[in-house]
């Protein structure tokens, strides 16, 4: 089956607490138990223990991650993980959100179709895409790090995507409900329901692949590519 094994593939690698992330920025991707601003000392210390989350990922898998793991693992104490992350959801998103930062800069400012300079069709279809095989890459994690119901939808880097897709469809069907129609279009992009499309379904990523682009095409009524 295509992507047996979906944590093959590493994180990308953290940035020191002095680099910024690339320029413009879409919305601020911070996880809930993030603050505004950290010190030097609580970046090195937040950096230290999310590599060493993701070390953890690279040898056990997602279930190899646990906060008193990841405490030993990064030779603190138990207490400094729960303070920085609040809970092993917490911990879990913050590597998602790492993520998510080099895919918002990849949309805002990399090459095309991704990127700007292609029609916002174009874009929409590279989009969706580029998540599936981003959630594919890193499914086990994605599933974990599921935050509850309540939380889901507010969380700052699912809203990063929201708004790049209700962009590109307000350039595309302006008289659409975009906001309402961006909620369907990600609703296909769902970790969960990728899992069960190409590993309970069985489902190779082509077929996924071209059900997005199928979805693109009818809810902004323009023609599927050839």
């Amino acid at each position: 089956m295509l992507y047996a094994v979906f944590m093959s593939s590493a994180l990308p690698p953290f940035p020191k607490p002095e680099e910024s992330i690339s320029e413009p920025q879409l919305l601020e991707v911070r996880s809930f138990t993030d603050e505004p601003c950290l010190r030097a000392d609580a970046a090195r210390n937040r950096a230290k223990l999310l590599e060493a989350a993701a070390r953890l990922i690279a040898e056990h898998g997602v279930a190899g991650v646990t906060m008193e793991a990841v405490a030993a693992a990064a030779q603190v104490g138990k207490g400094t993980v729960f303070r920085r992350f609040g809970d092993r959801t917490g911990l879990l998103m913050a590597l998602l959100d790492h993520s998510a930062q080099t895919l918002q800069a990849d949309f805002i400012g990399g090459p095309p179709p991704l990127g700007p300079g292609a029609p916002p069709v174009e874009r929409l279809r590279a989009f969706g895409v580029e998540v599936l095989h981003r959630h594919a890459e890193h499914l086990d994690l994605q599933l974990a790090a599921q935050p509850e119901p309540t939380r889901k939808f507010a969380h700052s880097a699912l809203r990063a995507l929201h708004t790049h897709v209700m962009m590109l469809l307000r350039q595309i069907v302006p008289d659409a409900d975009c906001e309402l129609l961006s909620q369907t279009l990600m609703a296909y992009l769902d970790p969960a329901l990728i899992n069960h499309l190409a590993r309970q379904c069985d489902m190779p990523m082509e077929r996924l692949e071209a059900g997005w682009t199928d979805l693109v095409a009818r809810v902004t009524r323009t023609p599927s590519p050839c």
